[in-house]
């Protein structure tokens, strides 16, 4: 995975175990703990010092995901364990909420196996990867099958593999969509809030909502949902065209690519 401030064809990064822990926001203690329950894969040896890498930095970030959800570290111990060999782990489905009904949910989650999710990327999927998926949102396990969050992006991510993309760099990209999106969602829901729900539900003091108004708010999402889409879709499409008619306009006057 890319770090924040790598850029794509620069070598991966190595830690040393106190930068290690710094980046992971822990103690050095708690990263030889994690070390000694056989949560983090084996550092890379050059003597007596021991080298860390991104590999090692997504797997500190998804046992602290894990621990904040409230999950212990046996119980860490066995996820991680599934997500490296495929077996049964329990049923985890509640970490992401994919137990609990969701009033207005559009997306269609996806169950399969960890051999059916390999298919779908060729084969090229790996611990780390899963981990990172969990991380990010995209998967939970369910037993001994895999869930993820959204069949449009199983299908586009694993497209953008077949392509030549490899799928942890495709994963790193998600994160940060994922990040604009949220951005993109608060903007939205703001829109909605201040100049639509007051209308719609009649009052603008907060508080439980009955089923009549809980109705009435889906209805009004029905309706705004395909418009906020639409103007993403439309914006990012234009994006896309300024992006390369500036690429081609600097290749053409024999300039470096655009960053």
């Amino acid at each position: 995975m890319e770090t924040q401030d790598e850029q794509p064809d620069a070598a991966p990064r190595q830690y040393r175990t106190a930068e290690l822990a710094e980046a992971a926001g822990i103690s050095v203690r708690t990263l030889r703990f994690y070390r000694e329950r056989r949560l983090l894969p084996p550092p890379r040896r050059e003597g007596r010092v021991a080298w860390y890498d991104d590999h090692h930095l997504a797997r500190l970030r998804t046992i602290t995901a894990l621990l904040e959800r409230g999950h212990t570290l046996g119980g860490i111990a066995e996820i991680i364990a599934a997500f490296t060999s495929g077996r049964d782990a329990g049923s985890t489905a509640e970490l992401l909420g994919l137990g609990e009904s969701h009033l207005w949910a559009e997306e269609e989650r996806v169950r399969l196996t960890p051999e059916a999710l390999a298919e779908h990327y060729d084969g090229e999927v790996s611990g780390e990867d899963l981990a990172t998926a969990l991380d990010i949102g995209y998967l939970a396990v369910d037993g001994d099958e895999l869930v993820h969050v959204s069949r449009a992006l199983l299908d586009a991510s694993s497209a953008l593999v077949r392509e030549g993309i490899p799928l942890g760099a495709v994963l790193a990209a998600g994160r940060r969509v994922r990040e604009h999106a949220d951005a993109l969602a608060a903007l939205f829901t703001e829109l909605a809030r201040v100049h639509v729900l007051p209308e719609v539900l009649g009052r603008t003091t907060p508080g439980p909502l009955s089923d009549d108004e809980i109705k009435r708010l889906g209805d009004v999402l029905d309706r705004l949902r395909p418009l906020a889409k639409q103007v993403v879709h439309t914006e990012i499409s234009l994006a896309v065209d300024r992006r390369l008619r500036t690429e081609l306009d600097e290749s053409a006057a024999g300039g470096p690519p655009a960053p």
